[in-house]
């Protein structure tokens, strides 16, 4: 039985008895939700999900902590796995910082409610790195810019661009809007990225990924891009910084990359056969460029406060990059190193011994969350540098710092040196 509604979505039975409320308060409300916003993307129907990634999780202050308790207390239950994105707070190591607990206290009810409506704890903007990976053409309702974006391109499942509290909605009716990145048709490229024209000693730098989905974002405005021509190949942690930062700087909700991701085995297929609206051909000047552009108000011989990795939360092969660059070494003391991560891998991370060498080095780690999304930060760290082009997008911004922008191993040396230090080489090599 299906029923057109006054908002011309087709609803199935089983979705009008849940607005009904035979299913409880809050079901009814997370079911009037879907619907509604499914009439205000212009959806005509609803499809099934069967995993979700809920954004909704992090406390942003009142309104976010009351709609997931009106949820939780009126009944709602997840019908679909549901991982859970960062938190509002490190619930074991919030009074190592500058977290008042005016926010540690709403921000641990908050995750409470997403756990008690069946969530999973994991805590993580990067699920996939320990959680079941949704399989190639699954439909799924995932939050969290950079996590959608690996989802779609990387793993080739379908979700659409979900914002926070539509994400735990979707989990709980598991249903969605049929609708955006869940249709076929609608996930062809549009913009021709050719690389070719990337020196190979530069295609070879992990750092080039960030820069490269920065310099991106900022110029297909949300459109589909399709990247081609590089002369080397990415490894998975090259295509999360990719996409996050094309995520942050451009609202890329998909990307395909030729003879790599799973629905661009050929040029032709990432297009669906259709021409490039246009065509974008980056050289090292411009990256270079872009690369400087992630720096807001430090340059090089600046000293620094903070060296911070993790965003997206840290992999476990990054933990043994991060172990062999710390290895035998000691960093300034008046630099802190601070690395964010899930919980989950952070378990891995000590089991494989890599924290000894962070540790020993003087780094510092924190779980749950990060510094975009918790006030942890004491006031006297005012200067702050990153290897992920997410940080130093949302930094100036989000925490009214400066930030550098840097390779893995330019963090490493620079928390040591104490100042910003940068090897360039790479950077102004030929082609």
């Amino acid at each position: 039985m299906e029923h057109v509604g006054m908002t011309g979505v087709r609803l199935e039975a089983r979705d009008l008895a849940l607005l009904e409320g035979e299913e409880g308060e809050g079901a009814r409300l997370a079911m009037s939700v879907v619907a509604r916003m499914a009439d205000v993307v212009r959806a005509r129907e609803l499809l099934d999900i069967s995993a979700a990634h809920i954004d909704s999780s992090l406390y942003q202050g009142p309104a976010t902590l009351e709609f997931a308790e009106r949820l939780a207390e009126g009944g709602a239950r997840v019908r679909v796995p549901a991982t859970l994105n960062v938190s509002g707070v490190d619930v074991g190591g919030w009074r190592d910082w500058d977290v008042p607990s005016s926010w540690a206290e709403p921000a641990r009810r908050q995750m409470e409610a997403y756990e008690a409506m069946g969530c999973e704890p994991t805590w993580t903007c990067a699920p996939y790195q320990t959680q079941p990976r949704p399989r190639f053409g699954e439909q799924i309702a995932w939050g969290e810019s950079s996590a959608i974006v690996f989802a779609n391109s990387v793993l080739g499942a379908h979700t659409e661009r979900y914002p926070d509290l539509l994400d735990i909605c979707c989990a709980i009716t598991g249903r969605a809007p049929a609708a955006g990145l869940h249709l076929t048709e609608n996930r062809a490229g549009e913009v021709l990225v050719d690389l070719s024209g990337v020196p190979r000693r530069l295609a070879e730098e992990s750092a080039l990924y960030p820069v490269l989905g920065h310099w991106i974002g900022l110029r297909v405005a949300g459109w589909i891009p399709v990247l081609d021509g590089l002369r080397a190949r990415p490894e998975e942690d090259d295509l999360k910084a990719l996409g996050a930062a094309m995520a942050s700087s451009g609202a890329v909700g998909l990307f395909h990359w030729v003879g790599l991701t799973p629905e661009a085995p050929d040029r032709s297929a990432a297009f669906q056969g259709r021409e490039a609206a246009s065509r974008l051909r980056p050289g090292p000047e411009e990256l270079r460029a872009a690369r400087d552009e992630l720096g807001s108000g430090l340059s090089d011989a600046d000293g620094l406060d903070l060296v911070v990795l993790g965003s997206p939360h840290f992999s476990l092969s990054e933990f043994a990059a991060l172990a062999r660059l710390v290895d035998g070494r000691r960093r300034h003391p008046g630099v802190r190193l601070l690395i964010t991560t899930g919980r989950a891998v952070r378990a891995l991370a000590g089991k494989a011994g890599y924290l000894d060498a962070i540790e020993a080095f003087g780094g510092e780690l924190t779980v749950d969350t990060c510094i975009l999304t918790t006030p942890m930060l004491p006031d006297g760290i005012r200067r702050l540098m990153t290897n992920s082009a997410k940080y130093a997008w949302y930094t100036p911004g989000l925490l009214d710092r400066a930030i550098a922008f840097g390779s893995l191993a330019d963090c490493v040396d620079s928390a040591i040196a104490g100042r910003v230090t940068r090897d360039d080489s790479a950077w102004s090599a030929e082609p």
